[in-house]
């Protein structure tokens, strides 16, 4: 489903030349669930541009479906990947209401002159909404802004998964919310990420959050994957077994900014 082969990309900050990922290789199949941590600056969301395509990568080459798409920009690769970030107004248009943000988020990756909302639309997107438990089925025509900041990121998920992606980045998607939100939000994610059996890669700061969620973890620093876990060996770990991990490559807990559980 989705491949990395010796992926690296380096930047050119005036005279100097930051090595933000170093080959690395990465292999998920359908439904696989990756959590990425690692300190500031490990380049965990570098990783999420490059398979995006909001970054093309220097050397290496990107999968997606067995097909080579290194050179695909991001706006093509839009219809198979999903997105959400951590500022929860980011992913919505905030003058817009939740129906035309559904709308324009059913429609991602593909052209249509169809009507973008029909009594049709409305009932199934009034349906999807209930599912969620916020009330927004009854907000319909509010405009986004007017949303708390759990409501909208709330809607961006759902926004993420309306065009029926393969593959879903999660780029530290909890991150600006209050821990009830944040919790709130992370059950909410793998309730879709489970049902529609997409493919996710999270980063995350949060190690509590990096172990209960997903099926395989990654540690990152310096561009590159310092170690892995899967099956019971990450189900089995705690917060102090990550950071004696991350102290084994001499990486302090200032660096890595742990955040409290939520």
């Amino acid at each position: 489903m989705l491949r990395l082969d010796g992926v690296s990309k380096t930047f050119q900050v005036g005279a100097d030349r930051v090595d933000a990922i170093r080959g690395i290789d990465l292999e998920l199949r359908q439904g696989e669930f990756l959590t990425v941590i690692g300190s500031n600056g490990a380049g965990k969301s570098t990783l999420l541009n490059l398979i995006a395509g909001s970054f093309l990568p220097t050397t290496g080459r990107v999968w997606l479906r067995d097909e080579d798409v290194t050179m695909v920009p991001a706006h093509r690769r839009a219809r198979w990947i999903g997105r959400i970030v951590q500022n929860p107004l980011a992913g919505t248009a905030p003058s817009m209401t939740v129906a035309e943000n559904l709308a324009l988020a059913s429609k991602r990756g593909r052209r249509t002159l169809r009507p973008a909302l029909t009594r049709r639309t409305v009932r199934a997107f009034r349906e999807r909404l209930s599912a969620l438990g916020l009330g927004l089925e009854d907000r319909l025509q509010s405009r986004v802004g007017l949303l708390s900041g759990g409501q909208r990121q709330a809607l961006t998920v759902l926004m993420s998964t309306l065009a029926c992606p393969e593959i879903l980045l999660l780029d530290e998607h909890t991150a600006a919310l209050d821990p009830h939100n944040a919790q709130a939000i992370t059950s909410l994610t793998r309730d879709f990420v489970g049902d529609l059996g997409l493919t996710t890669v999270m980063v995350t700061h949060n190690m509590e959050q990096a172990i209960d969620v997903g099926s395989h973890l990654v540690m990152m620093h310096k561009g590159e994957v310092i170690h892995e876990l899967s099956g019971r060996e990450k189900t089995g770990s705690t917060v102090e077994d990550l950071v004696q991990l991350f102290s084994c490559h001499h990486i302090t807990d200032d660096e890595l900014l742990l955040e409290p559980a939520c």
